[in-house]
């Protein structure tokens, strides 16, 4: 009797084994949604969209892409925070994952705590710009030595207090030690319509934005905030190379789920989004909109965004920067 006791719990314990491999290689089973946490038309939402409909035919699931904009990129993020951890709700970010602790007096989840990293995804540079028919600045020396001449007196537009176009310009002054007004927006559209009417006199915008502007000849493109040159214009030097040695704001895209999301569930959707970065046809939707492919492993983004947390942490410590 004891022997035949014994036979069945090893059957079940086989069984229930076998159950819950087979349960474990079933994923994923049904759409996976990912989370953008801005509005729709922008690089984040346009690298989500790309990625979703390549990791779409990897996965063998459809990865729905679901705009839930507002308050800096935090009403997403905390909906995803809150998801269960099963591979089935994906969030995108920028350096907003990074920024935002020092930037909120208080956020509805722990960037650190609540998520789990599962790949960069790509660069989409900055570029410092200047109003062609009203700003004379050509190069960085020129822009650094105006605004030494006269303090205060030169301007430079942002999206918003915080987001990657104002740390840019923040960046900027501090170690070139000039002042430059800086006057935000509610938005780089705004921002960029004033620029364009001369009512200020410079941007680092995305070069998402920024480059139709330079291509049509309206803006006058001066140095990219990137550690390297952009690809979409290989012709612009870095602001490092350009005067300021040591100078890199590099806007990156990456995806995380929620913490606790099972390792194996993680390594499956990190293939999928390096596989599909690794496509020539993904690789030529995100050059349109001045996206450059990176792709990491988990533990790579989990210490990328430890440093990054840091340096932009002390920046807005330093200049009191707060959200809007």
């Amino acid at each position: 009797m004891k022997s035949l006791n014994r036979s069945l719990l090893s059957a079940l314990l086989a069984a229930a084994a076998l159950a819950a491999g087979t349960a474990h290689a079933a994923y994923p089973d049904h759409p996976i949604r990912w989370i953008v946490p801005f509005p729709a038309g922008g690089a984040m939402d346009n690298i989500a969209r790309t990625l979703g409909e390549d990791m779409s035919k990897t996965l063998g699931q459809a990865v729905v892409v679901e705009n839930r904009p507002g308050a800096g990129g935090n009403i997403g993020a905390e909906l995803v925070a809150r998801a269960p951890a099963d591979g089935y709700t994906l969030l995108i970010v920028a350096n907003g994952m990074a920024v935002n602790p020092a930037l909120y007096g208080k956020l509805g989840y722990d960037p650190i705590k609540d998520f789990a990293p599962v790949s960069l995804l790509a660069v989409v540079p900055n570029v410092l710009v200047a109003n062609k028919a009203k700003t004379p600045a050509r190069t960085v020396a020129e822009v650094i030595a105006s605004a030494k001449a006269r303090p205060g007196k030169y301007t430079y537009a942002s999206a918003g207090n915080g987001t990657s176009i104002h740390l840019a310009g923040e960046l900027f002054t501090s170690m070139a030690q000039v002042d430059l007004l800086h006057i935000p927006y509610k938005g780089s559209g705004p921002a960029m319509t004033d620029l364009l009417g001369g009512q200020v006199d410079y941007m680092f915008d995305s070069i998402t934005s920024a480059k139709p502007q330079i291509d049509s000849g309206k803006l006058t493109p001066i140095a990219v905030t990137t550690a390297r040159r952009s690809s979409a214009l290989p012709n612009v030097p870095t602001l490092a190379e350009a005067g300021l040695p040591g100078y890199e704001l590099s806007p990156w895209f990456a995806a995380f789920v929620p913490a606790r999301t099972p390792q194996p569930v993680i390594d499956a959707l990190n293939k999928a989004m390096l596989e599909a970065l690794k496509k020539p046809a993904v690789q030529q939707r995100l050059a349109g909109i001045g996206a450059e492919p990176i792709g990491s492993t988990p533990a790579a983004l989990r210490d990328h965004l430890a440093k990054e947390t840091t340096k932009w942490g002390a920046l807005i410590k330093e200049k009191g920067i707060r959200a809007d």
